[in-house]
């Protein structure tokens, strides 16, 4: 009598039933079941590589290939019924393929191992969301670019060890955060280069050894490279740790940003007020308005980073080539990033409906938060630094000796500091001179935050004819 395990693509060594706990412990088709399209592009070109080898007939192949559009068009449909026994796509496939077709389906998997098909779908899934991701990363990047440039006249208090610092533009804000995700898109495209490598034709450890021309194969899947070695190609997911590392990093500014948004949407400082379509309301105390968009950002970060983390481990103790551990790359990595896509969309929908105040911005200014200015007018007049920065100190302590704001102090005052300061330190106390000061590439003066915003466009410009 036939094993009940021989329709299985490891079935024929085994004569039991496997138990049916272990069977749905072993299934993967609830998570790889979406990878379904990239699976059905990696059997049709390997079907072309099998008839190119000589291994199947024309006749055959385009069987196959025709069987294979059937089944693209039922999962189109939602007609692709998955049945029991179908472990995961790949064995769904096949099975499909053989009621279609019959016995000629079972010839696309020679000299194919679910280690090298299984690797190559995830690859060409990747290289698919990367591109989305990129899509959505870049549009958030260009509301911030663009929401930077209409309200580039705004100042508001900078922040150091949450305090208050120094005046800078609210477009500065904006841009240091956009800078930190133009660096997240640059690193997208050295990990889209690192997927972009062909394992099919790996086979289960050794290689393949029917002559299959892995050049055409990578052609046919428009791979850029061929990997290099079949016990590395199949085993490796440094691919996965790498889109993993990205989503966490990627999610660490998207935070960030977020934690600074929560902070100024607060009552206290109220620079800032979220769209409704971003808040949500409290379920006893009617006045609240909470940033949920923006705190579930923040807390998703957490469950992103974890999965990395975690996915880091199972890769720790494998020893050499596939092993069944690797069933959980899929996971992670499909939540990963479904996580960021979503994230990167509601964070572009705050900020381009986020409401700035800019007179509660301006009542945040402080003359003290003029110091370092005190300080740089002594320079200026070749007092050193450290001199300057002490005098400016002893500023400080005299106005709060008085009860009074550092620009209430007379030059009889600062004369009792330095005979160097004048009656031009009345100068010191404008906040938009303070700021125009910092002209140097990469400062918070208008001139350098517009050649921030001219770079930044210029960037997106030709990411997008590429």
């Amino acid at each position: 009598m036939a094993s009940s395990e021989g329709a299985k693509l490891w079935g024929g060594r085994f004569v039991g039933r496997t138990d049916p706990i272990m069977e749905r412990f072993n299934s993967s088709i609830a998570c790889d079941e979406r990878m379904w399209a990239a699976d059905i592009k990696g059997s049709k070109a390997y079907a072309k590589a099998l008839e190119k080898a000589g291994l199947l007939t024309k006749t055959e192949m385009d069987q196959i290939l025709n069987g294979m559009d059937k089944i693209a068009e039922e999962w189109t449909n939602g007609t692709f019924e998955i049945k029991e026994g179908d472990e995961d796509v790949h064995t769904a496939h096949e099975r499909r393929l053989k009621e279609l077709i019959g016995e000629a389906g079972g010839k696309l998997h020679t000299g194919r191992s679910r280690n090298d098909q299984v690797v190559t779908d995830m690859r060409i899934w990747l290289q698919d969301e990367i591109s989305v991701l990129m899509g959505h990363l870049q549009q958030l990047i260009k509301t911030m670019v663009e929401r930077a440039a209409a309200e580039i006249h705004i100042l508001f208090p900078g922040y150091t060890h949450m305090q208050r610092a120094q005046p800078i533009r609210w477009s500065h804000w904006i841009l240091s955060h956009a800078a930190a995700l133009t660096r997240d898109a640059e690193r997208l495209d050295e990990i889209k280069k690192r997927t972009n490598i062909l394992p099919l034709g790996s086979g289960a450890i050794a290689g393949n050894p029917f002559k299959i021309d892995r050049d055409f194969l990578r052609k046919e899947l428009q791979f850029d490279a061929i990997s290099l070695n079949s016990m590395d190609a199949t085993s490796g997911r440094d691919f996965v740790a790498e889109i993993m590392f990205w989503c966490s990093l990627c999610m660490i500014h998207l935070s960030k940003i977020s934690e600074d948004l929560i902070i100024y949407s607060t009552a206290e400082f109220g620079f800032v007020s979220l769209s409704d379509a971003y808040s949500t309301g409290s379920s006893l105390m009617p006045q609240k308005k909470n940033a949920d968009s923006l705190e579930l950002i923040r807390g998703k970060t957490g469950s992103v980073f974890g999965r990395f983390s975690g996915f880091l481990m199972t890769l720790k103790g494998l020893p050499s080539t596939y092993n069944k551990d690797l069933q959980e790359d899929k996971e992670a990595m499909f939540e990963s990033i479904d996580t960021v896509t979503a994230v990167l969309q509601v964070a572009s929908g705050v900020i381009s409906t986020l409401k700035v105040h800019e007179d509660a911005m301006k009542k945040a200014l402080s003359p003290n938060m003029l110091a370092t200015d005190l300080a740089y007018y002594l320079v200026r007049k070749k007092m050193p630094f450290r001199e300057a920065h002490s005098a400016s100190g002893r500023a400080v302590h005299l106005a709060e000796k008085k009860g009074i704001e550092m620009d209430q102090l007379t030059l009889d005052d600062f004369k009792t500091i330095s005979p160097l300061f004048e009656s031009d330190v009345s100068k010191i106390w404008n906040y938009t001179n303070s700021v125009e000061q910092y002209a140097a590439a990469g400062g918070t003066a208008r001139s350098s935050v517009t050649s921030q915003i001219e770079q930044l466009r210029a960037w997106l410009k030709k990411r997008q004819s590429i």
